[in-house]
């Protein structure tokens, strides 16, 4: 019914992840057509049907219906029409309406009159005529909540009245519980099954119902709830102030609250004992493998005596593939809080003797089995940790490497270990909080460790992503890797510990933009025996200083590139400034699901949305760049990952520059210069300038745009180890030539031609060529246009459309106007099709200058500003550039600059056109801008 649903939307939002379960409720009761109708919730248990009734019940109250609840309650089920006594009791005032004898009967039904019992016909017929009577006045909503526990004879009449209430002004809505037998008979009525939550739903339930629990703790609590609301709610309730705030002090099964005990463990309570030992080496083993849960209870229980439990509902056993499985997520954690400690290490041990064949496995049941310190179970949980961290297991490798510390006898070996744990978590999980708790766990229990390479690199993360700087964590990584030489690594390219801190080393580099961060790392790598790892060196050599290095790595790099990608990041990182993004990015999609689906590490989740958008800015896919840096930044505030973000403002810069959002480009900027300034990372900055440059030279600020480029890289030069410089090439020459500096513009594409660069990939040829075309004056530079869109392509949009308008310019004023017109108009195309509005309006007015009509192509920007339009008169009066400069106390480079984007906004191309120009601006109907 209409009055159910149809203005209760706004009050709805506040339940967490039910809209489209309370959207289809409100449609199911709203037809306007067909009033009074019967609907079946159900779910699991926990699953929030409760709260999907309340909600309803809320909403239909707001919009003037009368709501009236029963609730099945457990010990009154064996009590006859007890439920129709909550359901009916507040209407007694009406029973005197009814006839006679349908109103004796409804009074002695639910106990307020005297007599035999009535004939339940007789006491079906008189409430649903007591109901029709009732909602004439006032429509009604009929809610029953549990209704397996509701007793025999009150299901008997709601099944009557649900099934006769069409065309009446009455409603019922009631839940149930999956797999619990019910007196209520549902066979034609609509059923809506209320499933588990979805993890973003899921995580904002945990994130409002507990902002102090930390993010770590929550995504752990939900991968136990599987999307269950009530445990969402009630497990973090169960755990510690430690446990809350760090995963790393989980156990391995999350302890339940009284209410989720009360709620499950009575049902296991029961069992006999046989079963209770299966379901717990059930619940322990964790993989569902029925044959490790018979081999490990051989002798003391077989799989029949589970039948009960499985007849019970509480697992499922499939005799097809041998797997077991709990019917409901938090049955496991019941069955293993109703067992004693020694139970509960007895069974993990039986598991590790079964599973020999499994180390991963066999490790971490010994290392639950221990009764206390062991240095040979340690071993095997660190050898563990390592296999689940080759499978991209981080957290699984924290957790191992956590345990094994616990148990390893001496101090040196257990600092060691939670230095690594702490260094994964903070490196690939992205588990800062956790990372920094345990370092602290590893300096007190060996002070020395703050000296171990894992330490190190865990601190230089920390560092950055907090107060400290690049330069102090650059010190303290290499003090710590040229420390560990001796007595340590020895300079072992095959040491793990030590490749984990150069791949550190690497990304600190990169990130301090400076030469000379990068010289120690050279002289390291030249250090290591018997040479450096093959993704190591090239990533050095494409991601460091590409312009120099990077042309001599491409081969080694294709063949890194057609292996399985062991580490998608890392590889990603080396192919950025090479052009080869397009080649992982399938890499890239899986670990993007991976991290949506929480089954790869949040770091990895964010490198992956890193690369993937500046492949789709380059790919000029610019809604899905915007799309990635907006995930990228979501995902870098749930998990504290403030060094990543830049990257992202990065990414939206760009695409906002180019579209000639130059505001926003520049606020973007802004914050990468903030987070960049007091850390030292000028790598970051160098990218704040570049989307900078771009919206400069969009808009025609030709001077921003050489001042942007010039501290990015000195003119006449690709700077040492700032790789950006080789993709703001062109952007600078051209920005240079603009504003009167053709010497230093041509000394730039003359460094760009003869760097690196072009042997990189064939879009950094296009820009290099493009560049020593612009330089080239007259004729002369047309074959190196034409060389240049050689080496264009429809991957890179953008970048192509530029090198057209450019050529095109170039023709059009060398009266080639066939020629000019073609590669304006496909320019146009373009930087429409991307929505590059600046460019496309530069274009556009090229191709008008060129003779030619452009349909539908407004300019947007044909309004001059409050400094344009004093520069356009006097340069329409007849003064020189020199003369207006020292009219207004401008530059005379500066009166350039403003007089191209003026010619350009008019759409003309000289001097001699501005006095006509002016005059069709100041006509009626057209206004300049202020």
């Amino acid at each position: 019914m209409s009055d159910v649903g149809g203005t209760a939307g706004p009050a709805m939002p506040g339940l967490v992840g039910r809209g489209a379960d309370l959207a289809f409720i409100r449609s199911f009761f709203g037809n306007p057509v067909v009033t009074g109708a019967a609907l079946l919730l159900s779910g699991e248990a926990g699953v929030g049907k409760t709260a999907v009734l309340d909600e309803v019940a809320g909403a239909a109250e707001r919009d003037g219906v009368r709501v009236l609840r029963a609730q099945g309650v457990q010990f009154e089920a064996d009590i006859a029409y007890s439920g129709l006594n909550q359901l009916l009791l507040p209407l007694f005032t009406s029973f005197d309406a009814l006839e006679p004898v349908h109103r004796d009967a409804l009074r002695v039904a639910v106990g307020i009159g005297s007599g035999p019992a009535p004939d339940r016909l007789l006491t079906s017929t008189a409430a649903l005529l007591l109901l029709r009577q009732v909602s004439v006045d006032t429509p009604l909503l009929l809610v029953v909540d549990d209704l397996p526990w509701v007793d025999r004879a009150t299901t008997a009449v709601l099944g009557f009245v649900a099934r006769r209430l069409v065309g009446s002004h009455v409603d019922f809505l009631a839940a149930c519980r999956n797999g619990t037998d019910s007196f209520f008979e549902s066979s034609g009525l609509t059923e809506h099954r209320i499933e588990p939550l979805d993890s973003g739903a899921a995580a904002e339930l945990l994130r409002r119902r507990h902002p102090d629990v930390s993010p770590a703790v929550r995504r752990r609590v939900a991968a136990e709830a599987h999307g269950n609301p009530l445990a969402l709610v009630e497990l973090p309730a169960a755990l510690t102030g430690d446990q809350r705030t760090t995963s790393a002090a989980l156990p391995s099964v999350l302890p339940l609250t009284e209410r989720l005990q009360a709620l499950f463990a009575s049902r296991v309570a029961g069992l006999p004992s046989g079963a209770r030992e299966l379901l717990l080496l059930a619940a322990l083993d964790g993989t569902g493998d029925l044959a490790a849960v018979e081999a490990a209870a051989a002798g003391r229980a077989a799989v029949e005596d589970i039948t009960a439990a499985a007849w019970d509902r509480l697992v499922r056993i499939s005799p097809d593939t041998r797997r077991i499985s709990f019917r409901h997520p938090l049955m496991g954690s019941a069955v293993v809080e109703g067992s004693t400690t020694a139970e509960r290490r007895r069974a993990h041990q039986s598991l590790a003797d079964v599973l020999t064949d499994h180390p991963e496995r066999r490790a971490w049941h010994l290392g639950e089995a221990a009764a206390g310190p062991d240095e040979e179970v340690a071993g095997l949980l660190e050898h563990a940790a390592h296999l689940r961290l080759r499978r991209g297991d981080a957290l699984g490798a924290v957790a191992a490497l956590i345990r094994a510390a616990v148990l390893s006898p001496r101090p040196a070996p257990r600092a060691r270990r939670l230095a690594e744990a702490a260094y994964i978590g903070a490196e690939a999980g992205g588990e800062l909080d956790d990372a920094s708790r345990l370092l602290e766990d590893a300096r007190s229990v060996d002070p020395g460790s703050t000296q171990s390479l894992h330490a190190a690199a865990a601190s230089a993360f920390l560092l950055i992503n907090r107060d400290g700087d690049i330069g102090t964590a650059h010190r303290l990584l290499v003090g710590a890797i040229e420390s560990g030489a001796e007595g340590g690594h020895g300079w072992d390219a095959a040491d793990p510990a030590l490749c984990e801190a150069l791949h550190t080393l690497v990304l600190l580099c990169w990130y301090g933009g400076e030469a000379a961060l990068w010289q120690p790392l050279l002289e390291i790598l030249d250090r290591l025996v018997p040479r450096a790892p093959d993704l190591l060196r090239v990533s050095v050599e494409t991601f460091g200083d590409p312009a120099r290095t990077g042309p001599g790595a491409l081969p080694r790099l294709r063949e890194l590139l057609a292996e399985p990608h062991e580490d998608p990041s890392r590889l990603a990182r080396a192919s950025a400034y090479a052009d080869r993004l397009p080649e992982i990015r399938e890499a890239n999609l899986r670990l993007i699901e991976q991290g949506r689906a929480g089954t790869a590490p949040a770091r990895h989740h964010v490198g992956a949305l890193m690369h993937l958008g500046i492949d789709y800015y380059h790919l000029g896919r610019w809604d899905d760049a915007a799309r990635c840096a907006a995930e990228g930044h979501a995902l870098c505030e749930q998990y504290d990952l403030g060094f990543c973000a830049w990257y992202f403002d990065y990414v939206q810069a760009a695409v906002q520059a180019a579209r000639g959002e130059a505001e926003a480009a520049a606020q973007a900027a802004e914050r990468i210069v903030r987070w960049a300034a007091p850390r030292g990372a000028h790598g970051a900055r160098y990218f704040a300038l570049h989307a900078l440059g771009i919206a400069a030279l969009g808009s025609g600020d030709y001077e921003s745009a050489y001042r942007h480029g010039s501290a990015l890289t000195t003119p006449g030069t690709l700077a040492p180890f700032v790789p950006l410089a080789m993709w703001a090439a062109m952007d600078l020459v051209e920005a240079a030539q603009r504003t009167g500096r053709e010497e230093l513009a041509a000394a730039h594409a003359a460094a760009a031609g003869a760097s690196g660069m072009p042997g990189l990939s064939p879009r950094l040829r296009m820009l290099a060529r493009a560049s020593q075309a612009l330089t080239t004056p007259g004729e002369a530079g047309l074959p190196l246009f034409e060389e240049a869109l050689a080496h264009g392509s429809p991957r890179w949009p953008f970048d192509t459309a530029r090198v057209r308008l450019a050529h095109g310019e170039r023709l059009r004023r060398l009266r080639a106007g066939t020629e000019a017109r073609d590669e304006l108009t496909r320019a146009l195309a373009a930087f429409q099709h991307l929505g590059a509005a600046p460019w496309a309006a530069r274009a556009a007015s090229e191709l008008r200058a060129a003779g030619q009509a452009v349909p539908g192509a407004t300019d947007a920007t044909a309004v001059l500003t409050a400094r344009e339009r004093p520069i356009a008169q006097l340069a329409a009066s007849g003064l020189t550039n020199k003369q207006i400069a020292d009219r207004l106390f401008l530059s005379h480079r500066t009166i350039g600059t403003h007089l191209y984007q003026i010619y350009r906004k008019l759409g003309i191309s000289s001097r001699a056109a501005l006095r006509d120009a002016l005059n069709t601006l100041d006509a009626p109907g057209t206004r300049s801008g202020d």
